[in-house]
């Protein structure tokens, strides 16, 4: 029952946290959510039901042991009453500051594991700038915030181990008075059977308020998990009553009818009221200063943001009303900063599977990588690091555009997809582009004019709205114009 329980809460934390929206992600630490998974999910298993069953084991025994120590010495009932208000007061109290202190510890632990992360991530980087000394000033001061609420946890169990070891002496003395004064009318064994009992009830009263207090503080972890597994979600990755044929998209038109959007409620529109029509297989530029709109504009295609107002047709069909699966395995993006995953190096390049080794090697060619894999030892099947580490930033760049290649999907993003190569390289990538994907509708976000010059037309965006729209050779002509 009890692991039933934490794989169902496990799996629907799981999923909860597998559809949640890119807001979500983006406003909460790694750290924190790897904690859910780690030190909840723990905590749920194991230290839970052990406190459970030791607590009720402890109650029992306690019982047990005041009817014995009653039935000897019934004076005994007199200092039993009182010192049992006395002693559920205690628990109580300490059980309700316990908590409070370890959801405390929970909390400032999880910016720990955060900052961690986030350092052996950015090392080189930390090591360029000779900040080492600040991170560790950094990580000692998260340390040091957690060890004041994990100093006072300790502090308080003591607290309450001494007062329970009070209680216990006032009734191990009681036990024995009482003893010495019925001697004479109960045998000595049953005083003896009565004073043995007592000697243990200190411990076990201890012990049941440790138990306690654990079972108590430890349903945090519960808590926790179930907040995570009712996260913001996503729309549904598949729409039944809305779904595009196999062949789509055909043409790659994309219309843009007062599409406005926002990260969240709080904050300005990122884009706002933005009307456009992207003819099939059109090659689009889109710049703009930093803040402009360029990348939420790719986000929005992908729905990575949701609409506030308007609509994103692409084949007069409505993204909005599509599955997020039909949508986004349509489209093709090349981001600036390239993702592999841990796995083979065909993995990476075709993850379902879909794709020959033909069809692979002739992608890689294209991408000017050929020559690079087969003189790897085990070519395909070369093993790539978490990230790609064991690869240069430009051969994952590259790796990025034969990805794409092999997907040849109808519209494709391109986030400054050669930032990263040589210009020798940059030359030969861009002429691929152009031919490899002549037939597609490509949108390029450029951070180098040079890169889009030669692109049907050219967006410029300035505060989340259409400045300029027009063919470069326009745009260049007017000498007021922003682009310009």
């Amino acid at each position: 029952m009890i692991m039933n329980s934490s794989r169902n809460l496990h799996q629907n934390m799981l999923e909860s946290v597998m559809h949640s929206t890119m807001q979500f992600f983006e406003s909460t630490p790694i750290g924190r959510i790897l904690n859910r998974f780690s030190k909840d999910i723990i905590n749920l298993e194991f230290i839970i039901p052990a406190a459970f069953r030791d607590f009720i084991y402890c109650v029992f025994d306690l019982i047990t042991t005041a009817v014995v120590i009653t039935l000897s010495t019934p004076l005994f009932l007199a200092v039993i009453v009182p010192i049992s208000i006395i002693y559920v007061f205690i628990q109580r109290f300490y059980v309700a500051s316990s908590s409070k202190l370890k959801r405390l510890d929970a909390t400032t632990r999880s910016p720990i594991y955060s900052h961690f992360g986030e350092t052996l991530n950015g090392l080189s980087t930390i090591n360029a700038y000779n900040a080492q000394s600040r991170f560790i000033n950094l990580l000692e001061k998260k340390i040091n915030e957690n060890n004041s609420y994990f100093y006072p946890s300790m502090v308080s169990t003591r607290w309450c181990a001494v007062q329970m070891e009070i209680i216990g002496i006032i009734l191990i003395i009681s036990a024995c008075i009482f003893a010495v004064m019925a001697k004479g009318s109960i045998s000595p064994g049953i005083i003896g059977l009565s004073i043995s009992f007592a000697l243990n009830i200190s411990s076990m009263m201890r012990y049941g308020v440790k138990c306690a207090s654990d079972l108590e503080s430890n349903l945090t972890s519960v808590e926790r998990i179930k907040e995570y597994c009712n996260t913001p979600q996503e729309a549904n990755w598949q729409n039944t009553n809305y779904k595009p044929d196999d062949k789509w998209p055909e043409n790659g038109e994309i219309k843009f009818i007062d599409y406005s959007v926002r990260y969240r409620q709080d904050l300005d529109f990122a884009l706002k009221n933005i009307n456009c029509h992207i003819k099939p297989s059109e090659k689009i530029g889109i710049v703009g200063r930093t803040g402009a709109g360029k990348s939420s504009l790719s986000l929005a295609l992908f729905r990575l943001l949701e609409r506030n107002d308007g609509e994103i047709l692409i084949d007069n069909m409505n993204t909005k009303r599509m599955g997020l699966h039909d949508l986004r395995q349509k489209l093709t993006i090349i981001p600036q900063d390239p993702v592999l995953f841990s796995g083979t190096l065909r993995m990476n390049l075709d993850p379902f599977e879909q794709s020959t080794d033909k069809q692979i090697w002739n992608a890689l060619e294209k991408a000017h990588l050929k020559t690079f894999v087969e003189n790897l030892d085990k070519k395909l099947l070369f093993e790539c690091s978490e990230g790609g580490e064991n690869l240069s930033v430009g051969q994952r760049q590259l790796i990025c555009l034969a990805r794409a290649l092999i997907r040849n999907s109808k519209i494709l993003l391109l986030d400054e997809a050669t930032a990263a190569i040589d210009h020798n390289t940059d030359d030969l990538v861009q002429e691929t582009i152009r031919t490899a994907f002549s037939h597609c509708t490509m949108i390029t976000i450029a951070h180098r004019l040079n890169t889009i010059l030669d692109s049907d037309r050219i967006m410029v965006l300035d505060k989340g709205k259409i400045v300029e729209f027009d063919t470069p050779v326009k745009l260049l002509k007017n000498k007021n114009g922003l682009f310009y």
